[in-house]
């Protein structure tokens, strides 16, 4: 009985993130444009959220904020950068359930954020490197050159975003009683 309410709990709190997942984006007044991309604030917290909880929740969040995008009618290519969530979300996820310490020392929490950032930015400027070299991309990242548009605007931009939304996820997560969860 208490591993069903446990399931049934899990399952419950992964779907109510999805759903923050895949509506921070579409409503978000919160968006930064820097010609040709933009970064929306805290588009990543849920995936934050859920890697904080296991992997197993971040893996259902990752993959649910991109079938969010996909069945939304987003641009395949960040449907994509979404889909690709799925890589550092698992990773840190895994990290994290092995550290049930981990957020004492500020230290520890700042350069997994850091590392964190660097492996989403990675995960997405494969992505969009991708589509850039197959000439699918809007005319901005071509006139910009690759090493501003996609080096520099999602490869820096989304490590500096990632980190913002991680410090915003954690703010919330040390705010959540967590014995329920």
């Amino acid at each position: 009985m208490i591993q069903t309410k446990r399931r049934t709990r899990t399952l419950t709190v992964s779907a109510l993130l999805i759903a923050i997942g895949i509506l921070i984006p579409m409503v978000s007044p919160l968006k930064i444009v820097l010609p040709p991309a933009s970064f929306t604030l805290a588009s990543h917290v849920a995936t934050f959220i859920a890697m904080f909880i296991s992997p197993y929740v971040a893996i259902m969040v990752a993959f649910g904020t991109a079938m969010g995008f996909l069945l939304g009618g987003f641009p395949i290519v960040i449907t994509l950068r979404a889909l690709s969530h799925l890589v550092f979300a698992y990773i840190g996820g895994n990290y994290l359930a092995s550290r049930p310490d981990f957020f004492q020392k500020r230290s520890q929490v700042w350069f997994f954020n850091f590392l964190i950032g660097i492996l989403h930015a990675l995960c997405e400027v494969v992505v969009v490197s991708f589509f850039y070299f197959s000439g699918n991309l809007s005319e901005g990242y071509y006139d910009q050159g690759l090493l501003f548009s996609v080096m520099g605007l999602v490869g820096v931009g989304t490590v500096i975003h990632s980190m913002v939304d991680f410090w915003l996820a954690e703010l919330v997560w040390k705010s959540i009683p967590k014995k329920n969860l």
